[in-house]
């Protein structure tokens, strides 16, 4: 299904028309969610020449979100395809393909192209909303002069070598050009500046200094400060080393099949900036419970016997979260940046992280406190599973009020998520693991009877945004969903 902001007529944004040329559309690439900027064109499924009606899939585009059908509005034939499958990502707004309106002028399009007389539509001669041709250029500015070259340093004393270069200089009896510059701080010449000094030949070799006999006696008034500090620095000289000439600089090359590159995916894109933004603007706090899923494997297996119905620990997770934010509403808000506030959310959107080829998507399971467990189930393996496909529509991975990762399934016992903004709390879930637990106290009972146990123990972990939450409501929340997960039977209600 083809979704994009305005529907209009497939992108047709221009039009061409000449007394012996076919007219001619050009179709861009548009803009599939909110936050897209640029698309990818996963798979045409029209080629040149094909009839396109009403409501037909052009081609599939990955969006920063998933994969999403484009289809057309209007009846048309494909003309020409300005952007192969699998290319560069394209801007949107930018040219993609060409469309004429019936079979009679796609051939004489292709005559027409054949002869050179169809020309390649660019951005620039698309009409822009933001361009405007009655703006006034921009005021000059004087031109600053260049910067000045740095001065070479005539002098390289041992003051401007780091410890590594003195060494490799004195051991090797070299001495730099002054042409040589150091990459260090303020200006120190590092190992790596000598070693590419040598490999310029901006070195010369000089003859081994002799020893000379140590002296008591201090240097004369009129020596420098630095030609001081020099000559109380100077050590004997070690061994004769090798000349420049043999010193030999080893270069890395890499074999052929010994490493390749692979592209980010627009998906993966947007997760990296999106999740370092969280970090860098959203205040993290955490607080981690234990809860005993022993009771919930046992329900678990007695619904399956008795009603043949599957559902996995996943799904009481879902469940139990959902009555919890429902318990516990101010949890179910999220963060208003602009107004500086945060604002609950009626309804109980559960995002669960699912991943995919492309990337980590979350798809949404809405009014998850108002939906059975079998419901919860039949929806997360369905959402899922088009999820893997990219056949997700965009009003089913965008929103939600509460998102939940689980990696129990790969053997983590526990971890720490990153929110999702603007929603104010992620939960990370690991495995349930066998513990030795201690016995609870019980004022009235024999300390004698109390002995440890053995328990199924899944830890969760609440990431909050501290701005929504404060720690006594993230407890609340986290007690909340303990008790839905040691009682599955309250589930049910």
């Amino acid at each position: 299904m083809g979704f994009y902001a305005g529907r209009k007529s497939a992108c047709l944004m221009s039009r061409r028309g000449f007394a012996d040329l076919p007219e001619v559309s050009t179709i861009v690439m548009p803009a599939l969610s909110p936050t897209m900027t640029h698309g990818t064109i996963s798979e045409w499924t029209k080629k040149p020449g094909d009839v396109c009606e009403a409501g037909d899939v052009l081609c599939e585009i990955e969006t920063d979100k998933a994969v999403v059908a484009f289809d057309v509005q209007d009846e048309c034939v494909l003309a020409k395809i300005l952007e192969e499958a699998k290319g560069r990502e394209i801007q949107v707004g930018m040219p993609v393909a060409l469309s004429v309106e019936d079979k009679a002028a796609y051939e004489a399009f292709v005559e027409a192209d054949k002869a050179g007389k169809i020309a390649t539509p660019s951005a620039e001669a698309l009409p822009s909303p933001t361009a405007s041709s009655t703006s006034p250029p921009a005021p000059s500015l004087p031109a600053s002069p260049p910067p000045s070259p740095p001065t070479p340093t005539a002098h390289l004393g041992d003051f401007a070598l780091s410890p590594a270069a003195r060494h490799l200089l004195h051991s090797r009896h070299l001495t730099l050009s002054a042409e040589v510059h150091g990459t260090g701080k303020g200006g120190r010449l590092t190992k790596g500046d000598v070693i590419q000094a040598i490999a310029n030949g901006q070195v010369t070799a000089q003859a081994p200094r002799q020893a000379a006999p140590a002296s008591t006696a201090p240097p004369p008034p009129s020596t420098p400060p630095k030609a001081q500090a020099a000559a109380l620095a100077a050590v004997p000289p070690p061994p004769p080393g090798l000349d420049p000439a043999q010193v030999r600089i080893p270069t890395i090359q890499a074999g052929p099949g010994a490493f390749s590159d692979t592209k980010n995916s627009n998906m993966r894109k947007v997760i990296a900036r999106r999740l370092a933004e969280s970090k860098a603007t959203v205040p993290h706090a955490y607080e981690t419970v234990d809860c005993e899923i022993d009771a919930v494997l046992l329900f678990r297996k007695q619904m399956q016997r008795d009603f043949e119905v599957n559902v996995s620990v996943n799904d009481f997770i879902i469940r139990s979260a959902a009555l919890a934010l429902r318990d516990v509403p101010e949890a179910n808000a999220f963060w208003d940046g602009p107004k500086g506030t945060a604002v609950p959310k009626e309804d109980v959107d559960i995002s669960v992280a699912v991943a995919t080829p492309a990337g980590l998507i979350t798809p949404i399971i809405s009014g998850s406190d108002r939906r059975r467990l079998s419901e919860i189930s039949a929806t997360m393996k369905d959402l899922a599973g088009r999820a893997r496909q990219g056949k997700l529509k965009p009003e089913e991975f965008q929103g939600g009020s509460f998102t939940i990762s689980n990696l129990g399934m790969f053997g983590i016992d526990e971890f720490s998520a990153v929110i999702n903004p603007p929603q104010a709390a992620i939960m990370a879930v690991g495995r349930g693991a066998k513990r030795v637990r201690a016995p609870p106290y019980l004022p009235n009972q024999h300390a004698g009877n109390l002995k440890p146990y053995t328990a199924t123990v899944m830890t969760a972990t609440l990431s909050f945004d501290r701005r929504v939450l404060d720690e006594a409501l993230a407890a609340q929340f986290l007690q909340a969903f303990k008790s839905y997960m040691s009682r599955p039977e309250l589930l049910l209600l």
